[in-house]
């Protein structure tokens, strides 16, 4: 009896492992939208204020008081504050007061790069800062003349700083912080 039954169990464990044998069935990773947006056009920006510069024309900027801006990406969810002061035999303590700004991210940051600016036809000298990782803004700017002018400009979401989610927008508007930062002129 026992000769009989090895055959059987031999095709019944044959076929039991031919038909189990299915890819495992694995959920899918949780993933981001894609999030393309327009290319950039950009338009002039000048009123009262001591500087002009160019901005995204798809942004709405609002003026806020003694030259403070804030231009809003509703589609991104996002604002850059513009933040004018004139310098007064304070450039220093200007210059302190923005790289802190910058630095108090550091906590949540991965990395803080630093990007000089120079331009001396225009007298705009100043520093970019792209802030990689989950901190509350992800591009910070400062921008003078030394003797006048000083302007500081920071982004923020109104969303969870999650940097791989945002990272779309976050290098969209970067850009027009750079923008902004190079068409720079003080009046």
């Amino acid at each position: 009896m026992f000769k009989k039954t090895i055959p059987f169990l031999v095709i019944a464990l044959t076929s039991l492992l031919s038909f189990s044998c299915k890819d495992a069935v694995i959920p899918k990773p949780s993933a981001y939208l894609r999030l393309d947006y327009p290319q950039a056009s950009y338009m002039n920006f000048e009123n009262e204020c001591p500087f002009v510069f160019d901005m995204n024309s798809e942004a709405v900027i609002q003026k806020e008081p003694n030259c403070g801006f804030t231009i809003t990406y509703p589609k991104m969810k996002a604002t850059i504050y513009l933040t004018y002061k004139p310098v007064t035999k304070n450039i220093n303590e200007l210059l302190r007061d923005a790289q802190k700004l910058t630095y108090e991210h550091v906590i949540k940051a991965d990395d803080i790069l630093e990007q000089p600016y120079l331009n001396p036809d225009k007298k705009v000298y100043g520093m970019f800062y792209q802030v990689e990782g989950n901190a509350a803004t992800n591009s910070q700017f400062y921008a003078t003349d030394s003797t006048s002018h000083f302007l500081t400009g920071s982004v923020y979401f109104y969303a969870k700083p999650n940097y791989d989610s945002i990272m779309p927008a976050a290098s969209y508007i970067k850009n027009d912080m750079q923008r902004l930062m190079e068409t720079l002129k003080w009046k």
